[in-house]
């Protein structure tokens, strides 16, 4: 395990949509995502210590976005044949235990990790309600510990989606790298 932190944030940029079908079959698009307020990004996985650590907190946390009117959708971009907790009836697994509400995309060509230039797992992207991304890092202050510290993600959303900016400083993300396949 190769513990790495998620780059800073490249405030405005906005990735070109494409299409995704999720671990349940349900096809979608990055754009048709969006909710009213935006959309939450994640790149997650079964096998990460750092994931399974804080998936009741991610539960909790978007379903709060959601009740902001922020959809979330998560992608899983490690390679499957080297990693067995990896591989899609694992991920089903996990939908069931850590009761995540959202769209699970199993990036199996790593091209949306490479066009998010994601880092590691877990990492939070926000886009705003102009698909432009004003927030990448950590869900909150306790990173790997299960109980809530200080909520960044969320309460960077709320400033956001009332003031069109985060004033706080926003703090990378820290997790198990993207397994790359060879």
């Amino acid at each position: 395990m190769v513990l790495l932190n998620s780059s800073s944030c490249n405030f405005d940029w906005q990735p070109n949509n494409f299409q995704f079908t999720d671990l349940k079959g349900k096809k979608g698009s990055f754009y048709e995502s969006f909710g009213i307020n935006g959309l939450l990004v994640m790149f997650i996985c079964n096998h990460c210590p750092y994931v399974r650590a804080i998936e009741a907190k991610i539960a909790i946390e978007t379903q709060r976005l959601n009740g902001l009117n922020v959809n979330t959708i998560a992608f899983m971009s490690n390679d499957q044949n080297s990693y067995e907790e990896d591989q899609d009836k694992f991920l089903l697994e996990q939908i069931s235990r850590a009761k995540f509400e959202f769209n699970y995309i199993v990036d199996v060509s790593q091209s949306i990790a490479k066009t998010f230039d994601a880092k590691c797992t877990p990492e939070f992207y926000y886009f705003n309600i102009n698909k432009k991304l004003k927030y990448r890092g950590r869900l909150d202050s306790n990173g790997k510990d299960s109980s809530m510290g200080k909520p960044e993600l969320y309460s960077a959303v709320e400033e956001i989606i009332a003031k069109g900016y985060c004033s706080s400083h926003q703090y990378p993300s820290l997790g198990c790298s993207i397994k790359w396949k060879n």
